[in-house]
């Protein structure tokens, strides 16, 4: 395929963010979008994730946009007119506190969620023991549970998007990477990729990872830094778990998926970079914490493992934002490991700013100039 020379969107970025971006624009009659993406589409963080769909977080902005995102994919599959399953499927989440410290955060966390609307229960051991009949009491003090968190699929979800995209005539180029942007008396010209020079007004930086250094090409700073994470995959069972179970203090997330496999992950201590491997360490603090929390699991054979990256902000919320210093740069990064569950929204609010629309929520919290020589008061503490 010749590239294409001219654009009024240029997306960076082949992740579910980057595709629900040029399907919203295109939703809204912009033509000549184009999105480009290194790798193959999913190849990222999109790819890497733990499937999870949340609502229950600590902050406010966090809940609004996981909560309108949820609504989203409740009709996800009509309204991208999608021909696969998106497999959503809303079995909850159960977050356990296993320290007085984090039952008294759970206790602000759920008054939070209740009054934005979601409807997150606070659970005693008792309770959660019925919602997972075989978790570990003995490490347990209180649980929360909102119904309406669930599991999606990431490969099919974000194919949705790509599809309904391609449909309403947004371009797309994989395997192309973008080395330089163009910037001229302090506005994006061009994007020049390693197959061809695309001018445009506009661009989209939702690289994921390497959002960082996207941002450097335009001149712009993001503050914003990049972490592996890792993630197994049990052999399928039997179905004998519905919600994921999260732990923040012992580190893990644990689910089934539709397919019968127990997929999990954590974080770790590595310092920021690039690597997306996974190692032998990793699969050793897993069993034993899995083992400790959730018993029966600990018996299961790992079928693979893998690593990810999360792009991390000051206060683990997104920067969904255009930049003052470059006109025509917008941003859709610094997610903390929950880009995924939050795509719709960016999609709709990155479109809406471009657009120069009423944004649907305001904005403020996600702006890039809210870490300019201010204190971090307003972290988002419920990140694995």
């Amino acid at each position: 395929m010749t590239m294409r020379n001219k654009a009024n969107v240029v997306i960076i970025g082949g992740g579910i963010s980057g595709m629900a971006i040029a399907y919203n624009l295109a939703k809204k009659g912009m033509k000549d979008i184009v999105v480009v993406e290194k790798e193959y589409y999913t190849a990222g963080a999109t790819g890497r994730c733990g499937a999870g769909i949340r609502q229950q977080w600590a902050t406010k902005m966090n809940c609004l946009l996981a909560k309108k995102s949820v609504a989203f994919f409740e009709k996800a599959q009509e309204e991208l007119a999608y021909d696969g399953d998106i497999e959503f499927k809303q079995e909850g989440y159960l977050i356990v506190a296993t320290t007085k410290e984090e039952d008294e955060q759970f206790d602000k966390n759920v008054k939070l969620q209740n009054e934005l609307g979601i409807p997150t229960q606070k659970l005693d051991k008792e309770a959660a023991r019925k919602i997972v009949p075989y978790l570990n009491m003995d490490i347990v003090t209180s649980a929360t549970f909102c119904p309406t968190d669930g599991h999606l699929n990431p490969f099919t979800t974000t194919d949705a998007f790509y599809k309904a995209a391609e449909k309403l005539g947004v371009t797309f180029y994989k395997f192309t990477t973008v080395t330089d942007i163009v910037v001229e008396h302090d506005e994006v010209k061009a994007v020049v990729t390693d197959k061809g020079t695309i001018e445009t007004p506009v661009v989209v930086n939702a690289a994921g990872g390497y959002a960082k250094d996207i941002g450097k090409m335009a001149g712009v700073d993001i503050p914003v830094y990049s972490q592996n994470r890792e993630i197994l995959v049990t052999e399928p069972i039997e179905r004998m778990q519905g919600p994921m179970v999260i732990s923040f203090s012992k580190n893990i997330y644990c689910q089934q998926t539709p397919h019968g496999a127990f997929i999990m992950g954590r974080g770790d201590n590595r310092p920021p970079g690039y690597a997306m491997d996974s190692t032998w360490e990793f699969l050793d603090e897993m069993a034993k914490t899995v083992t400790e929390l959730l018993p029966p699991i600990g018996e299961l054979r790992v079928i693979r493992q893998w690593g990810g990256l999360y792009n991390m902000s000051p206060d683990h919320q997104p920067i969904i934002s255009d930049a003052k210093e470059t006109k025509g740069f917008y941003m859709a990064c610094g997610f903390s490991g929950h880009g995924f569950m939050l795509a719709p929204m960016t999609g709709l609010l990155l479109s809406e700013m471009i657009l120069g629309e009423e944004p649907s929520m305001p904005l403020e919290d996600l702006k890039l100039d809210r870490f300019e020589g201010k204190d971090i008061t307003n972290m988002e503490k419920s990140v694995v």
